[in-house]
């Protein structure tokens, strides 16, 4: 699988556009991997996680060429991971050329968010086609397999984690999430886990089990607990992702905290292939 990190800020980026803190002045000075978009990643060129409102600008970027992803999968609806209505870009008459439909994946709340912004348009509802998750409950996009697993993130509603399946390789996409729930720690006990994407949003905090978003000391003890029930999980590659200006940590003091744990930091733009 080949993993494209096109987003990996929080919900208000990093910077914020409209923070004077120390941590986003020094970002927007030193630049490079300090700039971070709102989190989304494309798998295999051709399936993408979450739809944030700078997806538009992420493709421009990284010269991702949208038409050929045709599966969406959607974590929650919190705005930083769902701009519904920017999807409607990509129906006939704004677009061309575009011949597959767009098959959506997610929770209630999620898909009805994507009709109502598909509804005012009229003859579009058979260019997406929308499928509805059942928390740990299978479905297959061709050959992979995709478990939706439960997230420790919003009580309002159903968020999901994804555990993905291709090819002998296991992912799991973790973010929106803290500390997961016991469920998906049953869920996951004993299985192989070739990558593991985890937000760690909240930088240092001291929590080992932080609700919600995870912490620098979550996503190592995250990686401790892969390591206890696998021996094949000592090579399990860390990613942590999804931070926000308020840990006040910029990329390379990540690096400097992470690296020793074997953890990497992803970046905007980052490819990892497992």
């Amino acid at each position: 699988m080949k993993v494209h990190f096109l987003g990996t800020a929080a919900a208000e980026g990093f910077p914020n556009v409209f923070c004077r803190c120390q941590t986003c002045r020094d970002a927007r000075k030193a630049k490079g991997r300090n700039i971070r978009t709102r989190s989304s990643v494309v798998i295999d060129d051709q399936w993408r996680v979450d739809y944030p409102p700078d997806a538009y600008y992420q493709a421009l970027r990284d010269d991702v060429d949208m038409s050929r992803v045709n599966h969406l999968l959607l974590t929650h609806t919190h705005y930083d991971h769902l701009c519904a209505g920017d999807l409607l870009s990509r129906i006939e008459g704004f677009a061309h050329g575009v011949e597959q439909p767009l098959n959506i994946y997610g929770n209630d709340l999620a898909l009805q968010q994507c009709r109502t912004a598909f509804s005012e348009e009229s003859g579009i509802q058979q260019q997406f086609n929308m499928q509805r998750l059942i928390p740990f409950e299978a479905f297959w996009i061709g050959q992979t397999k995709i478990t939706p697993l439960l997230a420790d993130h919003d009580p309002r509603e159903t968020c999901f984690l994804f555990f993905i399946e291709k090819d002998g390789t296991h992912l799991l996409y973790g973010n929106d999430s803290g500390w997961f729930p016991p469920a998906t720690w049953d869920w996951l006990e004993g299985r192989r886990v070739d990558m593991a994407i985890l937000d760690c949003t909240v930088g240092r905090n001291g929590n080992p089990k932080s609700r919600n978003h995870m912490s620098v000391e979550t996503v190592i003890e995250v990686k401790k607990r892969f390591q206890a029930w696998h021996e094949e999980n000592t090579k399990t590659k860390i990613i942590a992702t999804h931070f926000s200006h308020n840990c006040g940590l910029l990329y390379q003091d990540l690096v400097d905290i992470l690296a020793p744990y074997q953890i990497e930091v992803a970046y905007d733009g980052l490819v990892k292939h497992i």
